[in-house]
């Protein structure tokens, strides 16, 4: 890995849509939680792109009331695809967290009812496994899958470090392994994130995601993690080995700041070009007032 310099947000441009989706002009947005997928509306509305969206229940939350918006549970995928074809839709984006099903409990729609068993079997071999197939799906009713950063691109992490805080000498041995155990777990399909403070492995990301990650970080014994006056260790996102990047991108926002200095790590490490910072300048500034340095790696492996 390089740990190389700033540059701008601009390094990363964003494919020429216009040759991709035609006239048409309409995009299908499934949006799960977080801030994500209003940032990829405001984005695809910029570039005049016409939107519809399916809000997943239970996740998404969206706050534009001017545009087309619908709401499907987890298995209604037989209306999901219905919906997008009567709005006109010919290329799709998905965006947000969607945590994984409970498929003892899941109600599907006739559509979901005979894609259900493949989905269980891809979602017992990880969950990018399952992403992939749901991705397979959309394209065999012939959408066009496209990427989030297609229409947010100056939200992905530049190289090198946001703001003042920089990382210290001391840091380098636990961004060096952190970044090895994220790869490690990535590789198996576990998680996107790992934490090591002084050498010690303190947690790795599976089900429960980012946030209760860092939440029983903040629990453990002070003696083998950093505080917030003496902050020391690093949580790395990156993404696993081989993923479909059109989906799941490592994401990191202003929450996910504040709670890496509650657990008393010093910094955050994330793959440049291939993680989003959501609302990068307000992230910016809470990491300088928080004393957290937030670093942009070029993998070169």
């Amino acid at each position: 890995m390089v740990l190389s310099k700033h540059k701008t947000n601009g390094q990363f441009a964003c494919r020429n849509l216009d040759n991709m989706v035609g006239d048409n002009k309409k995009i299908g947005l499934i949006a799960g939680a977080g801030d994500l997928p209003h940032t990829v509306l405001v984005g695809a509305k910029q570039q005049g792109y016409d939107v519809f969206i399916a809000a997943l229940k239970g996740f998404a939350k969206p706050r534009d009331k001017n545009i087309a918006i619908q709401e499907f549970g987890l298995g209604e995928i037989g209306g999901l695809i219905k919906a997008f074809k009567t709005h006109a839709c010919t290329h799709i984006v998905m965006a947000g967290h969607i945590g994984r099903p409970d498929f003892k409990t899941l109600k599907p729609d006739l559509g979901g009812l005979a894609l259900l068993p493949k989905a269980i079997l891809a979602a017992s071999k990880g969950d990018d496994s399952l992403l992939r197939f749901i991705t397979d799906v959309l394209e065999k009713e012939g959408f066009v899958v496209l990427a989030p950063q297609d229409f947010c691109a100056s939200s992905l992490m530049p190289a090198g470090v946001l703001g003042r805080v920089k990382p210290k000498p001391s840091d380098t041995s636990d961004i060096e392994k952190a970044w090895d155990i994220a790869a490690f777990i990535g590789k198996r399909d576990i998680g996107q994130g790992a934490i090591v403070c002084n050498g010690l492995v303190l947690a790795v990301e599976a089900q429960e995601g980012t946030d209760e990650m860092l939440n029983r970080v903040a629990s453990l014994p002070e003696n083998i993690r950093g505080t917030r006056k003496d902050k020391s260790g690093v949580l790395a996102k990156r993404l696993k080995s081989g993923q479909e990047q059109r989906i799941d991108l490592p994401t990191i926002g202003v929450v996910t700041v504040k709670r890496v200095a509650k657990a008393g790590l010093a910094g955050i490490i994330l793959e440049s070009g291939k993680a989003f910072v959501l609302d990068m300048e307000s992230v910016t500034k809470v990491a300088d007032s928080l004393g957290v340095f937030v670093l942009g790696i070029e993998n070169s492996t």
